[in-house]
C-alpha cells in the first residue's frame, strides 16, 4: 500500500494484517473430508507440532476486536466450555497425526485465557495432562488481560501449568484511551499485575501495544513507549490498528457513516518507527515487523517461527485455526454447534478447511517469513526446489524500485520502510485469483 498524489492513506474498513494463505474467505466445509484425512494420517515428515487452545471469554469486547469472544458469562458457562475443551483434547490425543510426537510449542489464546479462575486453570491443566503433555515444549505461551490477573493466578500459571511466556495485553497506558476503545482494564491494573509477575520470576514476558488506537496522539504514544521501557519486558509486540469488518468501530463507520476515528497508515507507521528507534537505543533488537526483543538468545518465539515455517498446529476450542499434514482447517465458529459435536456426537468440531497446493504452501511461508524482514533464498530452494528470486522477479523488482527491499544473491532484506508496511506489500505475492477477494 502506498500513498498517492501526496495524500495520506487512511485506514479503511477491511483486513490489513495477513496471518495465513490462501485467504480465510476461501476456506469451505466441502474440504472437511480432506481435513479428516489429514488428521487421521501420521505425519510423514519431521514437522514440528504445536497446540493452540482458544479461550473465548472476555470481561468486555474491545471496540476494535474481531475475534470470537463472549462477555457477561456465568461461571457455569465457563466451566461447560472448559469441560468441552478438555474432551476435545481427549479426542485430539487419539488422532494418528499426533502419534508419539511431542509438542514443541503450546499457545493459550483468546479471548482472554486469564479470564479463567485459578481453580479452573488447575482443573484444565489436570484434565489436559490425562491425555497430553507439554513438559518438553520449548515455549508455552499464555495471553493475559491485566485486570483478570491475581497473585494466585500468576503463580498457578507458572508453577502448575508450566507456562514459560506471558503475553500481557497492555495496548495503551492512557486510561481515557483504554476506556474510549472499550478495553476492560486500566493502567493501575497493569502495574499491579506487573508486580505479581516480577515476584513470580516469570522467565519471559511480552507486552502488547497498539499503534493508532482511537484518540492516540504523538504525546500519548511517546509516553506509552517510555512507560513500557520502564517495565523492561523481554519483548514488546506492536500492532498497527486496523478495522476488520466485524468490529464495533467498523460497523459504526459503515452503518452510521461516522468519520473514521483511526489514524492514517503513515502516522501509525511513524509511531512504530519511533518506538523501534527508542527500544533499539535501550539495547533491544528488532525481531519482526511487530516485535522488539531485549535478549535474542533468551527469546526465540517458537510459536511464531515454527508456525511461519509450516509447522503442524492442532487447533482446539471454538473457531480456532489449525494446520495439519499440509491442510488448513478451522473449528466450528458457532458455540452451540461446537458443544453439540463434542458433547453429543463425541466428534471433532471441524467447521471448514482448505487444501493448499505446494505452490500455495510456498507463498504462505514466503509472506509470513518476510514479516521478519528478511528471507534466505536457499531455504526455499531446499524445501520447495524453487528459486523465489526468479519466480517472483516482478514483485522483487517493484519492491526494490519503491525502496522497500534489497535483493543480493542469496539474501532478500526489507528496508525499514518496507518492514513498517510489510502487510501492505504481501498481497502482491498472492495468486491472481486471490488478490481481489475479501481476506476473512
Amino acid at each position: 500500500m502506498t500513498s498517492t498524489e501526496g495524500k495520506k492513506e487512511k485506514t479503511d474498513v477491511g483486513s490489513y494484517f495477513i496471518s495465513n494463505y490462501p485467504p480465510y474467505s476461501q476456506w469451505t466445509n466441502e474440504k472437511l473430508p480432506e481435513v479428516e484425512k489429514a488428521l487421521g494420517s501420521a505425519s510423514t515428515e519431521q514437522t514440528p507440532l504445536g497446540l493452540y487452545l482458544h479461550i473465548p471469554f472476555c470481561r468486555k469486547r474491545c471496540k476494535f476486536c474481531y475475534f470470537k469472544v463472549f462477555t457477561d458469562v456465568k461461571a457455569a458457562e465457563v466451566q461447560r466450555y472448559v469441560d468441552a475443551l478438555c474432551n476435545e483434547i481427549s479426542l485430539v490425543s487419539q488422532l494418528p497425526v499426533m502419534s508419539e510426537r511431542p509438542f514443541r510449542f503450546v499457545y493459550f489464546g483468546g479471548g482472554t485465557p486469564s479470564f479463567l479462575s485459578p481453580k479452573q486453570l488447575t482443573k484444565l491443566a489436570d484434565r489436559l495432562r490425562e491425555h497430553i503433555t507439554w513438559d518438553g515444549a520449548e515455549e508455552v505461551t499464555f495471553e493475559c488481560e491485566p485486570g483478570t490477573l491475581s497473585e494466585t493466578k500468576v503463580k498457578t500459571l507458572k508453577n502448575e501449568m508450566g507456562v514459560t511466556r506471558l503475553s500481557l495485553g497492555v495496548e495503551n497506558f492512557s486510561d481515557s484511551l483504554l476506556e474510549l476503545n472499550g478495553r476492560a482494564h486500566l493502567s493501575k491494573e497493569v502495574h499491579r499485575a506487573w508486580e505479581w509477575i516480577e515476584n513470580a520470576n516469570f522467565p519471559n514476558v511480552n507486552i502488547d501495544l497498539i499503534s493508532g488506537m482511537v484518540g492516540e496522539t504523538w504525546d500519548n504514544w511517546k509516553e506509552n513507549v517510555t512507560k513500557t521501557l520502564e517495565l523492561s519486558p523481554e519483548s514488546v509486540t506492536i500492532y498497527q490498528m486496523e478495522l476488520p469488518y466485524n468490529t464495533v468501530f467498523s460497523k459504526d463507520i459503515l452503518g452510521n457513516q461516522i468519520e473514521n476515528p483511526v489514524a492514517d497508515w503513515e502516522t501509525k507507521r511513524a509511531w512504530v518507527e519511533y518506538a523501534f528507534d527508542q527500544f533499539k537505543s535501550a539495547g533491544y533488537s528488532v525481531s519482526s515487523a511487530y516485535t522488539v526483543v531485549k535478549d535474542p538468545s533468551k527469546v526465540n518465539f517458537s510459536y511464531r517461527d515454527n508456525l511461519w515455517m509450516g509447522a503442524d498446529l492442532l487447533a482446539t476450542g471454538v473457531a480456532s485455526f489449525g494446520h495439519a499434514n499440509g491442510v488448513h482447517y478451522q473449528n466450528l465458529a458457532d458455540l452451540e454447534r461446537y458443544y453439540q459435536e463434542i458433547e453429543s456426537n463425541e466428534k471433532l468440531p471441524l467447521g471448514r478447511g482448505f487444501v493448499p497446493t505446494t505452490h500455495q504452501r510456498l507463498i504462505r511461508e514466503l509472506i509470513l517469513l518476510l514479516k521478519r524482514g528478511y528471507l534466505d533464498v536457499s531455504y526455499f530452494k531446499e524445501k520447495f526446489d524453487v528459486d523465489i528470486t526468479e519466480v517472483f522477479s516482478e514483485q522483487w523488482a517493484a519492491l526494490k524500485e519503491d525502496g522497500d527491499a534489497v535483493v543480493q544473491g542469496n539474501s532478500i532484506e526489507l528496508t525499514q520502510q518496507g518492514l513498517l508496511r510489510v502487510d501492505g506489500l504481501l498481497n502482491a505475492f498472492f495468486e491472481p485469483q486471490f488478490r481481489g477477494v475479501r481476506y476473512t
